[in-house]
């Protein structure tokens, strides 16, 4: 665990996603994308990234194929009683975590003992999970439910925790599980190994995140959009802590508030960058060159920056002159064709749902002056997603100190992507 750091994590951002890093009120996902940008370009390489959720895995998955989200270090799922390690297939789950629920549970006797009570609705098949089980109920009667059934379950020798949230979800898990108990769990688990992050930041909008915030080693971030149960429980338990902001902004955007408010590292995202030429960041880097990059790609395609010889100059410096680009299709390409193709682009997506962004970009110095550069390279072009897997050789500019110059690049498509027009693809 945590192997793909040398050392502690800068920061470790543990998130909700529902109503918290996405903002499913937000068709055009513009806070999700500027906090995509700002991850990868400063955090990516020293810092870990959490979603803690309340979706179970199968739920998991059709999100990330519906929202433009970055692919976490670690996963927190079914509200605290699941860790994972990784993603989709090479997803590895924490068989000590396991283990350490089973202690006093037993969920037939949870089953049992639940379906004494009428005004509870079981919640879909692919909610129910070993460790958790889940329904619907209405806010009126679920107090009364969770006292005289918490009562019932510890007279069956059983040790339970029952969590309402959003007003109408009930989950019923093991004493040791939830969400601030997972964290607990990573956090006891890092100092082992000598890699406590320096900084947590936890951020939530329900009542099944409250016990992230009771963690006294984290700061904490409710959105504005808190939901009342949350917002009631920070009134009566941590009101006066100063290390739990309810943030002015929305869902990602007061994530963003928050690193800021806590001094916690950069908090401007390059998509609030309109110009880059007129501002120079303090630290810059190829994982920023990358997203830098690629946002003068979409604005350029989206009519968002004027159409001038000078822009594009600009763009067609980052690249040697004699740089190759080796296309998805397999296709070898010297540099100046691909600027042809997009000269020829401009404009071509305003108006349009078409979006760019980078997910698990990492940077390793090869050379005095050489880096090596990979990531995943998304395109959302209206319902149609495509991602090639990207690799950019690059080296710095000696008399630009803030500068690359691309000397090749390398993309094949991720496994079991279809383009309907993959002549579409420019870069």
């Amino acid at each position: 665990m945590n192997s793909r750091l040398n050392g502690s994590a800068r920061l470790m951002l543990v998130s909700d996603l529902d109503y918290t890093m996405v903002d499913h009120d937000e068709p055009e996902n513009l806070s999700l994308l500027r906090f995509n940008a700002l991850w990868e370009a400063n955090y990516r390489h020293d810092s870990l990234l959490v979603f803690s959720t309340g979706r179970s895995p199968i739920t998991y998955k059709p999100l990330r194929n519906e929202k433009p989200l970055l692919t976490p270090d670690i996963t927190i799922m079914s509200v605290g009683t699941e860790i994972m390690y990784g993603y989709g297939e090479a997803m590895v789950p924490d068989d000590g975590w396991k283990q350490h629920l089973n202690h006093k549970w037993d969920r037939d006797i949870v089953v049992e003992q639940t379906n004494k009570f009428p005004q509870l609705t079981p919640q879909e098949e692919r909610e129910q999970r070993p460790h958790k089980v889940s329904f619907y109920v209405e806010k009126v009667v679920a107090s009364e439910i969770m006292n005289v059934l918490s009562q019932q379950l510890e007279k069956r020798g059983l040790d339970v925790k029952i969590i309402y949230s959003s007003g109408i979800a009930l989950d019923v898990l093991p004493k040791r599980a939830g969400k601030g108990q997972a964290l607990a769990y990573l956090l006891k688990k890092f100092k082992l190994e000598g890699k406590l992050p320096y900084n947590t930041l936890v951020c939530g909008d329900s009542g099944n995140d409250a016990e992230l915030f009771s963690l006294p080693e984290v700061y904490g971030v409710m959105v504005s959009n808190a939901k009342e149960e949350l917002l009631q429980w920070y009134a009566e338990n941590a009101h006066r802590n100063p290390n739990i902001l309810h943030a002015t902004e929305r869902c990602a955007a007061g994530i963003i508030q928050a690193i800021g408010n806590f001094h916690l590292g950069p908090n401007v995202s390059p998509r609030d960058i309109k110009d880059f030429q007129k501002c120079k960041v303090k630290n810059f880097s190829p994982a920023h060159e990358v997203v830098k990059f690629y946002l003068f790609y979409e604005r350029w395609r989206r009519a968002e920056v004027e159409k001038s010889e000078q822009y594009f100059q600009n763009f067609k410096s980052v690249f040697h002159p004699l740089a190759i680009f080796v296309h998805p299709l397999g296709v070898e390409l010297p540099i100046h064709q691909c600027m042809d193709a997009m000269a020829k682009s401009y404009g071509d997506k305003q108006g349009k749902q078409f979006w760019t962004w980078v997910d698990r970009l990492s940077s390793a110095q090869i050379g005095s002056d050489t880096w090596l550069v990979k990531f995943d390279k998304w395109e959302l072009n209206d319902d149609e997603r495509q991602c090639s897997l990207t690799t950019v050789l690059m080296s710095s500019k000696s008399e630009l100190p803030d500068a690359y110059a691309w000397l090749h690049m390398h993309q094949t498509w991720l496994d079991g992507v279809e383009l309907k027009e993959p002549e579409r693809w420019v870069f």
